[in-house]
């Protein structure tokens, strides 16, 4: 993918005010569905967030890019389905050379002091992240939200992350104060579900 074939304005990491409570939920949304606008959407609820950054990566390093549509179409797809002016769709990593999150999250906090990150995830993509490179290095740059996802539901007893870290663990009820706490700390947001996978809507094409 070339980088003249996305918008620019695709390319640059978008803009937060001081102070404010940003959401950062990334993915390769290949194709983008109701269950991710489903997350973006209980995360700005209960979480309180100013803005929400919809992060489409280039790739992911832990799947197969054989059926990866181009990053333009992505973005395109994810612009068609999201109305809430707070959401901010971004493709801000094509220009970092980098795929991996550790790398991202630290290069978004150089440039950000002055805003409150929470690192956004569905419970589906917790039972992997300890295969994430520098998994423990994420969860100690930003604060973590875990939002439930259909057959997910306990990963948060269960996960290798839930249990590395479990004493950083904050209850859901105080999810709109996460952004105060100090990373590590995490919670798991239980509330309505979506079924469904974009792997299994590239299966349907």
């Amino acid at each position: 993918m070339l980088k003249e074939e996305v918008d620019q304005r695709y390319l640059r990491m978008p803009h937060a005010e001081r102070g404010m409570v940003v959401g950062l939920f990334g993915g390769s949304f290949n194709p983008p569905h109701r269950g991710h606008a489903l997350v973006a959407e209980i995360a700005l609820r209960r979480l309180g967030l100013d803005q929400l950054w919809w992060m489409v990566t280039p790739g992911n390093p832990l799947k197969n890019h054989n059926h990866l549509a181009p990053l333009a179409e992505r973005i395109a797809l994810s612009e068609q389905m999201l109305h809430d002016p707070r959401i901010k769709v971004t493709a801000f990593e094509q220009t970092l050379g980098m795929s991996y999150t550790a790398n991202t999250l630290a290069h978004v906090k150089a440039r950000n002091s002055h805003v409150h990150f929470i690192w956004i995830m569905g419970a589906d993509s917790l039972n992997t992240f300890h295969r994430w490179q520098k998994w423990q290095e994420i969860a100690r740059t930003f604060p973590i939200a875990v939002i439930d996802r259909p057959g997910s539901t306990l990963s948060y007893l269960s996960a290798k992350m839930a249990k590395t870290f479990h004493y950083a663990r904050v209850d859901e009820d105080d999810a709109r104060v996460l952004w105060k706490k100090r990373a590590p700390a995490w919670t798991f947001i239980h509330g309505p579900r979506s079924a469904l996978s974009s792997t299994a809507l590239r299966r349907a094409e």
